[in-house]
């Protein structure tokens, strides 16, 4: 099948005359006469109109009469309402958290009745703890064009602790 029977066809399926797929497509009604009749041929620009004013035509169709002239619709699938999720806690809830930012240190081992297992605990890390605030004399600032002052620096370390500098 040549395109300009594939061009017709899409008239034929959208039920539409010539004249009103000439202005859909944005070009001339005799430029839809001359290729549904075979005397042109439709140009790349012609055809990526085509394609503009009717995206649910596959492009293997409309080029390579290749496949389906339409794309299979997609069935989108309602979540049931007995399915429900768990909300996802916040940022602000997990730092309110007393245990935020520390280690576990305690393994639990499951029970097993016919064979005792040695407890195993896991090493206890020692961990550097900071003052909430340290003078920012140790710290240095640089010193441009502005005029704000730094009060306060917070730094987190991949351990879970942090050093504050403050003016």
């Amino acid at each position: 099948m040549e395109i300009n029977e594939r061009i017709s066809i899409i008239m034929e399926h959208y039920n539409i005359t010539p004249s009103e797929f000439a202005e859909k497509v944005d070009v001339q009604r005799s430029s839809i006469s001359h290729i549904t009749s075979g005397r042109n041929k439709p140009s790349l620009e012609f055809i990526t109109k085509v394609k503009s004013a009717f995206p649910d035509i596959e492009w293997d169709w409309l080029i390579n009469n290749n496949g389906p002239m339409i794309k299979p619709k997609v069935e989108i699938i309602e979540e049931k309402p007995e399915a429900k999720k768990l909300p996802l806690p916040d940022l602000f809830s997990i730092i309110e958290d007393d245990n935020f930012g520390q280690e576990n240190l305690e393994v639990p081992t499951p029970e097993k009745p016919n064979r005792p297992e040695p407890i195993v605990s896991a090493p206890i890390k020692e961990e550097k703890k900071t003052s909430n605030s340290q003078p920012l004399d140790n710290f240095p600032i640089p010193q441009g064009k502005t005029t704000k002052k730094v009060k306060r620096v917070i730094l987190f370390f991949e351990d879970g602790t942090f050093e504050a500098f403050e003016n």
